[in-house]
């Protein structure tokens, strides 16, 4: 008996733990359907789709880069406003001044760079080996919108250092938005806050990267996750994903 045990069926250990031993799989899955946090997900998921061949943890990796870009990302806004009287002089601060800004700064924007070619190679992987097939067609157009909101973040965090090449290349991106059919003029129009990039394009771009398309990943990530769990179990041995 290990000291957990022991710990269980002591007095003490009865106070807290109240679950009762699961040693059955009958048992096992009844005490996952009783939890709220786990009812969600399957009892069980496939050995194979757990391991590293199945996916080269390019899932896993751009997840973490995600998590890497929020950490980092809420130590650089202490620093910043998105203001153009200072945006700029706030990069220069963080590099500068600022304990390790320079280094949560290079590590913000090549995590960026690294999750937008993680995301993009997990898609290019789940399309070679036919995952986007029944019973997973739903998922893949969630994991097509977690890589449009991935691009997306990508995209709005250029403008806020503020600089002439930042400026630029908004100026070209949110017109190139603009010849998209029938809803160009309006998208380009909700970028940037006007007819030319200004401090409406920066409070916009600031609002988005920080607040909206990262709720957005959050959200769509869980829903692909859970999605990946339920139909896991659909999956049968010869299917092409295996």
């Amino acid at each position: 008996m290990t000291i957990i045990d022991r710990f269980k069926k002591s007095t003490v250990g009865k106070s807290i733990v109240r679950n009762p031993d699961r040693k059955t799989p009958r048992d096992r899955a009844a005490g996952h359907w009783s939890n709220f946090f786990l009812h969600i997900y399957p009892v069980k998921v496939p050995k194979r789709e757990i391991g590293f061949r199945y996916s080269w943890y390019l899932g896993v990796a751009s997840a973490v880069l995600f998590g890497s870009l929020i950490a980092s990302g809420i130590y650089l806004m202490f620093f910043y406003v998105p203001s153009p009287a200072q945006a700029y002089t706030d990069i220069q601060t963080i590099q500068t001044d600022v304990a390790f800004g320079q280094y949560v700064r290079n590590v913000h924007r090549w995590s960026a760079h690294l999750m937008v070619i993680a995301v993009a190679a997990h898609m290019a992987r789940v399309f070679y080996r036919g995952a986007y097939k029944s019973p997973k067609e739903f998922n893949w157009v969630i994991g097509v919108v977690l890589l449009v909101l991935t691009l997306l973040l990508s995209f709005t965090g250029y403008l806020l250092p503020w600089d002439q090449l930042a400026y630029w290349a908004i100026t070209v991106g949110t017109s190139m938005a603009g010849y998209v059919p029938y809803i160009g003029d309006t998208v380009q129009e909700i970028l940037v806050g006007g007819t030319t990039v200004s401090s409406s394009t920066l409070i916009r771009f600031y609002v988005l990267h920080v607040a909206v398309l990262p709720a957005a990943v959050v959200l769509t990530l869980a829903v692909h996750l859970w999605r990946w769990r339920k139909d896991s179990m659909l999956t049968s041995e010869g299917s092409p994903d295996e």
